[in-house]
């Protein structure tokens, strides 16, 4: 077994998603719906998997999807922990993700408890911030593609669109966790946010006739329920829904401008979440308190290059969105 695992891991390694040189970004099969990236890799057996990619989330495959393509499954004792995984099938070379470089490439095989799965992302399981950490990405919302880079491929743009981003490290400085903290100013004042590209609300009637468009399922942000309800108080003209996420009648807020990376943008329609969500739970695996996520409600207007390995993003926004 250890044996065909190292030949898969050769087989994918040696794919052109990973084969990529400074310049020359490669395009990962990419579904985009909502302002949310999908990949799509295809297996050589010719089955497709349907990934979502989030920047704010975990890193797992669905045991039915697993059982479905036929992979195998492992049980490991890490730790205290005993985990389910599996590695990935060899992928067709013409469309082909890079293994996790973390686990050995393997995933965590995941069995949500009944009336609790992941339906909002219609996938056969996540790739998160696991996933993305180590590597450069280009998140082309405009162009609706997920671009993989080479280490350190950064595109060149004015000093201001190019911006430092917040990790969590251990306490000899290493990084730990692969959480993006990325700075917002709304408002007159500056914010410290989880970079989310994953962040996704289900909306009511009333919310897609407020929002528009066709996608009752879509990208957007979150906020403290402390700061919604201060934009709220102090802005009685920003447009507000109430109840208008469907699955926890949560309210939301139309900001009008968000400034990032040098970049003012708007509207940016943000979801509120309890105040412990962000300050307590998603702070733990952060550098820094958040105060919320920025996620594909503002992120839709540029495209957005991430260099993990050196906590850069860089911003480009085409003349027409």
């Amino acid at each position: 077994m250890p044996r065909l695992s190292l030949v898969l891991a050769l087989v994918i390694a040696a794919s052109p998603a990973v084969a990529q040189t400074a310049g020359h970004p490669l395009a990962l099969p990419t579904g985009y719906h909502g302002d949310r990236f999908w990949v799509e890799p295809v297996t050589a057996a010719g089955r497709r998997i349907t990934l979502y990619t989030d920047s704010g989330g975990g890193l797992f495959l669905l045991q039915d999807a697993a059982a479905r393509l036929g992979i195998e499954v492992t049980t490991e004792v890490q730790g205290a922990d005993t985990v389910r995984l599996a590695t990935f099938p060899p992928f067709a070379a013409d469309a082909s993700i890079p293994l996790p470089p973390s686990r050995g490439g393997k995933v965590l095989v995941f069995a949500p408890p009944p009336g609790r799965g992941i339906d909002m992302f219609e996938a056969d399981g996540m790739l998160g911030q696991e996933w993305f950490g180590g590597r450069t990405w280009t998140f082309d919302y405009p162009g609706r593609t997920l671009w993989l880079r080479a280490n350190g491929d950064v595109p060149a743009v004015a000093a201001e669109h190019r911006v430092g981003l917040g990790f969590q490290t251990d306490s000899a400085g290493a990084r730990a966790l692969n959480f993006p903290r990325i700075q917002a100013t709304i408002d007159g004042q500056m914010l410290d946010l989880l970079l989310d590209t994953g962040a996704t609300s289900s909306l009511t009637t009333e919310a897609m006739t407020a929002m528009g468009g066709t996608d009752s399922v879509r990208a957007t942000s979150f906020i403290t329920t402390t700061t919604f309800e201060r934009w709220r108080s102090r802005h009685p003209d920003w447009r507000v829904v109430e109840k208008g996420e469907k699955a926890t009648g949560e309210p939301l807020i139309e900001v009008p401008e968000v400034t990032v990376a040098g970049y003012t943008v708007g509207p940016v329609w943000f979801t509120r979440r309890p105040d412990r969500n962000f300050h307590q739970f998603m702070t733990r695996f952060m550098d820094r308190q958040v105060e919320g996520a920025l996620g594909g409600s503002a992120l839709h207007y540029f495209k957005v290059t991430v260099d993990y390995p050196n906590a850069i993003a860089a911003f480009e926004r085409p003349a027409t969105p």
